[in-house]
């Protein structure tokens, strides 16, 4: 796998090395973590959305057929 770095995500990966007294592959895995929770998130939540579009009846659509 050959991963590249913009040079302020290098710059900053860097600098945090020192502060945080943390492995810069340590950090991209905790960073990449987070990522894909929230991906994660936001595709659960689209897929919410798509299936209550599909699925959102007025209240006169939803009664029309029934016979009480």
């Amino acid at each position: 796998m050959n991963i590249s770095i913009n040079k302020e995500n290098y710059e900053n990966l860097t600098i945090f090395e020192e502060i945080l007294k943390k492995d810069a592959s340590e950090m991209i895995n905790e960073a990449l973590e987070l990522y894909f929770e929230e991906q994660q998130k936001k595709l659960l939540e689209k897929n919410l959305a798509d299936e209550n579009a599909m699925t959102n009846l007025s209240y006169d659509e939803f009664w029309d057929d029934v016979e009480l």
